[in-house]
C-alpha cells in the first residue's frame, strides 16, 4: 500500500479498507457526469477490480476525495473516477491528487496514463498530462447505456426530453 501525507496533513492512500465506499457511491452516482445512476454494486467491483486511491481530511479522517486506478501494474494506466467532494474544492487536492497517482504509477514503471475529461483539463495538464495528437489511432466499444444528466434517467429514443417551467 502507498500513502503520502501534504503539509497541511491531507492523507493519500490506496488501502481499500479506508474507502468509505458508500460516500463514493453517493457522489459518484448522483454528481460525477459519468457515472450519474450507477448502482452500488457496480461501484463495488469497479473499485475491488482496481487501485483505490482515497484522500482523507486532517481533523477527522474524513474522506474527501477519491479516485480509481485500472491497470496492470507494469506498462499502461487508466485513470478514472476522479472526484473531489464539492466541500472540499479548491484547496488544490484534484492536482495534488493526480501528480500523486501520476508519481506512484512512475515508481512501479507505468509509463503510460490515460483519462478522459470533459471539464478538468487545467487539473491534468499541470501534472503534465497533454492532449492525444492522435485520436484516430484509439477505437472504442462503448456499450454504456445513456444517461441524460438533467434527470438521471435512461435515455429513451422514442420521448423527447423536454423542460416544464
Amino acid at each position: 500500500m502507498f500513502s503520502l501525507t501534504r503539509t497541511d496533513g491531507y492523507l493519500l492512500s490506496t488501502d481499500p479498507a479506508r474507502l468509505d465506499l458508500a460516500l463514493v457511491h453517493l457522489w459518484l452516482s448522483t454528481d460525477a457526469y459519468w457515472a450519474l445512476g450507477r448502482d452500488r454494486e457496480t461501484t463495488a467491483r469497479a473499485f475491488a477490480g482496481s487501485l483505490p486511491i482515497g484522500v482523507y481530511r486532517p481533523e477527522d479522517g474524513r474522506q474527501v476525495a477519491v479516485a480509481r486506478v485500472v491497470t496492470d501494474g507494469a506498462t499502461f494506466a487508466w485513470l478514472c473516477d476522479v472526484y473531489v467532494d464539492r466541500a472540499a474544492r479548491g484547496r488544490g487536492l484534484g492536482g495534488w491528487l493526480a501528480g500523486a497517482i501520476r508519481d506512484h504509477l512512475d515508481d512501479l514503471g507505468v509509463r503510460r496514463i490515460l483519462l478522459t475529461t470533459y471539464d478538468a483539463h487545467e487539473v491534468y495538464a499541470r501534472a503534465g498530462f497533454t492532449p492525444l495528437d492522435v485520436p484516430e489511432r484509439w477505437m472504442q466499444l462503448d456499450r454504456r447505456t445513456p444517461v441524460t444528466p438533467v434527470t438521471r434517467k435512461e435515455q429513451n429514443d422514442s420521448t423527447p426530453l423536454t423542460v416544464e417551467g
